[in-house]
């Protein structure tokens, strides 16, 4: 078995139960010394992934994330629509920022992980309480999203691109 597929297959195995794996479990399992094993786990730690060691074996904190900022201009009636194209697809909106002219970089936490939280912030910026942040730069914002992949993210951006929201940087 190529290396690469067994790390792929040790985190499977690693994602489906909260249980630890031992390393010795692992080793039999591939067939391979522990000490690679070991290095599959330094590897897959390097790649992103959170895998803790305890004493009982080895357990997966969470997926690898990758990350990536867009930077996009659109209308305030069309917000609820940019949000909405990025979390069907599999991303998740962390904040949004803006470039001013006099104050530099201004930003706010968003953490927008499904429309619901979308609908609401739309909810609450047309109540007229506060004007969303892209207004003070005609509509132009940046984003940080999130995703399990860059796969995931290369969608997103081809779909941003493609419904004129993206503004190449």
């Amino acid at each position: 078995m190529k290396a690469e597929k067994r790390r792929r297959e040790i985190l499977s195995l690693l994602g489906n139960t909260d249980n630890p794996i031992p390393a010795n479990t692992l080793k039999e399992r591939f067939k391979v010394s522990r000490q690679v094993i070991v290095q599959d786990i330094a590897i897959l730690r390097v790649g992103g992934y959170d895998i803790t060691s305890t004493n009982r074996g080895y357990v997966l904190n969470g997926k690898a994330q990758a990350s990536r900022v867009f930077k996009c201009r659109h209308t305030f009636d069309e917000l609820v629509e940019e949000g909405a194209l990025i979390i069907e697809l599999g991303g998740r909106i962390e904040d949004i920022y803006v470039n001013h002219r006099v104050y530099g970089r201004i930003s706010a936490r968003l953490a927008l992980h499904n429309r619901m939280h979308v609908e609401e912030l739309y909810r609450s910026l047309v109540s007229g309480a506060s004007k969303p942040l892209m207004s003070v730069t005609d509509g132009y914002h940046y984003h940080t999203v999130v995703a399990d992949s860059e796969e995931i993210l290369d969608e997103i951006e081809s779909k941003l691109r493609e419904r004129g929201f993206l503004i190449e940087i």
